[in-house]
């Protein structure tokens, strides 16, 4: 508590699972000599990657989260994540995150996810038209509910995850064997962001890319759905993890700069 009073912090948003119960943020709150407000973030990977592992199992427990012994239908997801979000907004939430391989874009429809989320539960294998579909249909439903509420949507991807099988079997995840990815998704990220612009849904977007030969497509593209309701609404996030180091952070702001308005930038972070 001494250090981030001392680094004059006003909030911090910490990355919260939807089915997180959120307890400890209730705590604090409650706490009247914790001076900092800490609010939740809402993360939603595990709901909207139907094709890794352990998707099945999440499934079952988003639906113990929202009082259901099962989600029988798209729309039930889309109602369990909708539920959610409003308990994260009702504890402070400010922020979304969406941690992707690579942003997807895949006209689909309810119904038709509906059908895909039904083969996904028998066990079949999906294309990857079924699987980027259905997640297209759970960020467009997710983005316009950010936007009712005034939370920022993030997009952060191009991680080329888990390379060294022998190390990813022996402890698992997050474990210092990743890597820059390299993607051509920036036409998906305009469809996306057109998607929702065209219903006047678009929320607040900062969009990472972890290959900074990213930068000067996000830098041109975020001037694309800019709008009057608020300055820089569309965001060309912070150095991200391996561009986080000295030449990493001036090649994101010259780029920045050249292409946008450095002014409105959000500012840095640091892993």
């Amino acid at each position: 508590r001494g250090l981030i009073r001392k680094a004059n912090v006003a909030f911090i948003g910490t990355t919260d699972d939807p089915i997180d119960t959120l307890e400890w943020h209730e705590k604090i709150a409650a706490d009247e000599t914790i001076e900092v407000v800490v609010g939740p973030s809402y993360r939603p990977d595990k709901a909207v990657n139907i094709h890794k592992a352990g998707w099945k199992e999440y499934m079952a427990k988003l639906a113990a989260s929202v009082g259901k012994d099962t989600l029988a239908t798209m729309q039930d997801i889309l109602d369990a994540l909708t539920e959610r979000l409003d308990y994260f907004y009702a504890r402070g939430c400010k922020v979304s995150d969406h941690g992707l391989d690579y942003v997807p874009f895949e006209g689909c429809t309810v119904a038709e996810a509906d059908s895909i989320y039904q083969k996904a539960l028998r066990g079949e294998t999906l294309t990857t038209a079924e699987i980027e579909g259905f997640q297209t249909v759970i960020l467009l439903h997710l983005g316009k509910e950010y936007a009712k509420r005034n939370i920022v949507m993030q997009l952060h991807y191009s991680c080329l995850r888990n390379n060294n099988e022998r190390i990813f079997n022996l402890q698992g995840p997050d474990t210092g064997v990743d890597a820059i990815a390299q993607n051509t998704c920036g036409g998906n990220i305009s469809k996306l962001l057109s998607a929702l612009d065209m219903e006047n849904a678009c929320p607040k977007t900062i969009l990472y890319s972890l290959n900074p030969a990213d930068n000067a497509q996000l830098g041109t593209l975020i001037g694309c759905f800019q709008d009057s309701s608020i300055p820089g609404k569309i965001q060309h996030g912070s150095a991200w993890w391996f561009n986080d180091n000295k030449t990493g952070m001036e090649e994101q702001m010259i780029s920045l700069a050249n292409l946008g308005l450095l002014g409105n930038f959000i500012g840095m972070l640091t892993d």
